[in-house]
């Protein structure tokens, strides 16, 4: 092992296990333990720039659907790179049974009931938990989160407020997710037994070359083609991310506008121009916060050609809003 590498794992947290080092990469890859009944999550770790320091702010990150963590990492690593305190920390974790670098080999993990959202909000607590505790009150942490993260992330503020520094709400699905045009167009698909059906043919992509998928996604980089590919290669995750969607379409109803009202003050929220994710949930969760009422939400309207999935092409334009929030929020 070179001397990188040494330092690198002794940089990482004691609560996090190291997988598959790669010294190339800006981050580091890891395990979030199986504790408290819930199976391994797959990590990464951007330590601060500043050797032997504590952060004195962590970025938790939380994925939309699927909840893949490669697919994010370029939009992490510019969100660090801009960092000029040397004292930012990043974690970001996968959804339970999402993630295909993380296999999980336990038969009860696979059941339905351990993909649903409240299963995930389970993961999310137990791993913002452990860093409020090992990090002490003296280490902010601010939720960053993407899609149905975002939903996940508001349950996680509502029952955590005090330790929450802020929270970024990034093309948030927390709103009558059934009702939107994807919604609509995709929520039969992920009604039972389709998840186990879809899961199952899916196992003929494994004859499916990288360049296939390259021509049928021509917008994906090659890096992120080949997240893509390992994900289609992993029935269980297939059946994991379209299970957790079913879900999806039945729990995410009302907007919680308590809990957007009660913490506004710990809220910012990016709208993609165009998204069929959010639709016209984007006017209702905007009727809560009104530039006009008061002006503690901070509320960014994207660039029109900025979708989504806005980690496939424009992780930079993200990492820059998010970073600037960072600083605005005395955060970094």
């Amino acid at each position: 092992m070179n001397s990188d590498t040494t330092t690198r794992s002794t940089s990482l947290p004691p609560f996090l296990e190291s997988l598959a080092p790669d010294s190339s990469v800006p981050y580091i890859n890891a395990i979030f333990p199986a504790s408290e009944g819930i199976p391994p999550a797959h990590v990464h770790w951007w330590p601060c720039k500043q050797s032997g320091v504590s952060p004195s702010t962590i970025l938790l990150f939380i994925p939309g659907n699927p909840g893949v963590i490669d697919f994010y990492h370029p939009f992490l690593t510019a969100i660090h790179n801009q960092d000029r305190s040397g004292t930012l920390a990043i974690l970001s974790h996968s959804h339970i049974g999402h993630d295909p670098a993380v296999e999980d080999l336990e038969p009860a993990s696979r059941t339905s009931s351990n993909h649903a959202l409240p299963f995930q909000i389970q993961n999310s607590l137990r791993i913002f938990d452990v860093l409020s505790i090992y990090f002490g009150v003296n280490t902010r942490t601010v939720i960053t989160a993407h899609s149905v993260g975002s939903w996940v992330a508001l349950q996680v503020l509502k029952l955590r407020s005090a330790a929450v520094s802020g929270v970024f709400f990034l093309c948030p699905t927390i709103t009558d997710i059934a009702c939107t045009p994807n919604g609509r167009l995709l929520s039969q698909l992920f009604r039972p037994p389709f998840p186990r059906i879809v899961s199952q043919v899916a196992q003929a992509l494994r004859l499916m070359p990288l360049t296939i998928l390259c021509w049928l996604f021509p917008k994906y980089p090659i890096s992120q083609a080949r997240v893509l590919h390992s994900f289609l290669l992993s029935p269980s995750s297939i059946f994991a991310a379209m299970t957790m969607a079913h879900d999806e379409m039945l729990s995410i109803r009302e907007l919680d506008v308590a809990t957007l009202n009660t913490y506004r003050h710990q809220i910012w929220v990016y709208f993609a121009e165009h998204d069929d994710w959010v639709d016209k949930g984007r006017e209702v969760i905007l009727q809560v916060f009104r530039p006009d009422r008061d002006t503690t939400v901070k509320v960014v309207h994207g660039h029109r050609d900025i979708p989504h999935a806005f980690c496939i092409n424009h992780s930079d334009e993200l990492a820059v809003v998010c970073y600037e929030w960072l600083v605005s929020g005395g955060f970094a």
